[in-house]
């Protein structure tokens, strides 16, 4: 289960990268402003905005198996739609419902994986599973700038519909359902958010940790492509080790979530290094020194999705099983929604201060983020309420 939703979700990963990675590509060939070419990279996590909450509940409903074949189903038809789109308009609004069909396995691969693992290794398996959004940005980092070069950008969007193609046809040879423990009273578990404001303050540290991430991966290419002289083929092994490495941080992150017991207290931690590399790699980009600029840019992309998982299976945990694909639903349409608008915003925020003083303003972010994530105690009284340990002490059965 656990292997064919990391290559599920990289797969449709790589379908919601692409056109962030098309950008050096539209700008320079295609005469494209910044502006406009982040609107295109952010037209797919507007389309899953407009529709996570809705395949959660799908899965709350229905289970994760039936969600994940007609959702990928439906985006590999999608991206075959946005390959014959012509106009700017036509492919922006294609590219939208490939994000929304794609959003079908965000909530149901949460929802599958925790249920098939208990608390003690969901923080560990939680981890894996975040590491398919590095690996399929790491592999769109790679591919689609050359795609693009040789094919352009019918090749670069027919990849991503080809990798989802392979993972369709993994979920139907192997996907099972785990089946939902018998239902106690505390099991049914009310509704989460009328209980208390945790789960809604872990979304709002979410929405603000995200940004970095955004930032770093939709115009990392362009700032060593534009700013440093690199061509793109060493931009894009730069930004593809930065996610290969970050793959291996969400790893470790959930690994020492289930150390300490804890997955709100190593969450802290990462949002004050995250401000910290964000400053550091401003100060690289205005003194022109490309390679301590490289390293500084590969840690902060590691520590910027460090806190993905960690506040992922934080929700699943709180919110109970009955909650869960909404509660992870909610959770991954605040992060897209902000995914959304931080390229347009921050590429014209680029196109007046340049890129160091954009990363200085992005450090922000985590430095707002730190008072609002909620304390140990009010995350384990509403998982309490809910049914589930939330992962403070994780001796509680599995999820489903």
């Amino acid at each position: 289960m656990l292997a064919v939703m990391v290559l599920g979700q990289a797969a449709t990963t790589v379908v919601v990268a692409t056109p962030a990675f098309l950008i050096p590509y539209l700008h320079q060939y295609e005469g494209m402003n910044l502006a406009s070419a982040g609107l295109l990279a952010g037209a797919p996590h507007l389309g899953l905005v407009l529709s996570l909450i809705a395949w959660g509940a799908a899965a709350d409903r229905y289970g994760e198996r039936n969600v994940l074949i007609i959702g990928l189903a439906l985006t590999v038809l999608a991206v075959a739609g946005s390959m014959l789109a012509h106009g700017f308009v036509m492919l922006g609004v294609a590219l939208v419902v490939s994000g929304a069909m794609s959003a079908c396995i965000n909530n149901a691969s949460g929802r599958l994986i925790a249920g098939w693992f208990p608390a003690e290794r969901r923080g560990l398996a939680m981890g894996i599973r975040q590491t398919c959004q590095p690996i399929g940005m790491a592999i769109a980092a790679i591919a689609v700038p050359t795609l693009a070069i040789h094919y352009g950008i019918l090749g670069a969007l027919a990849f991503g519909g080809a990798l989802t193609l392979i993972a369709l046809v993994c979920c139907v040879a192997a996907v099972v359902d785990p089946e939902l423990a018998p239902r106690t009273v505390a099991a049914l578990g009310s509704n989460p958010y009328r209980e208390s404001w945790t789960l809604a303050r872990i979304h709002a540290v979410s929405v603000l940790l995200v940004v970095p991430q955004f930032v770093l991966s939709t115009f990392g290419l362009v700032w060593f492509t534009v700013d440093f002289g690199w061509s793109a083929l060493a931009a894009g092994a730069l930004v593809a080790t930065a996610q290969l490495l970050g793959a291996g941080g969400r790893i470790v992150a959930g690994i020492w979530s289930d150390k300490v017991a804890s997955r709100l207290r190593p969450l802290r931690q990462v949002a004050i290094a995250g401000v910290v590399v964000l400053l550091v790699a401003a100060a690289f980009g205005w003194a022109e020194w490309a390679i301590p600029a490289a390293i500084i840019f590969v840690v902060a992309s590691c520590v910027s999705v460090a806190d993905n998982g960690l506040a992922f299976t934080a929700v699943a945990e709180i919110a109970g099983p009955q909650w869960a694909g909404r509660a992870l639903g909610t959770q991954n349409t605040g992060q897209f929604l902000a995914s959304a608008v931080v390229p347009s915003l921050v590429g014209g925020l680029i196109g007046f201060v340049g890129i160091p003083a954009a990363l200085a303003l992005v450090a922000l972010t985590p430095a707002i983020a730190l008072p609002l994530i909620p304390s140990e105690l009010d995350a384990q009284r509403t998982a309490t309420r809910q049914g589930r340990s939330a992962g403070n002490r994780p001796t509680s059965s599995p999820a489903r």
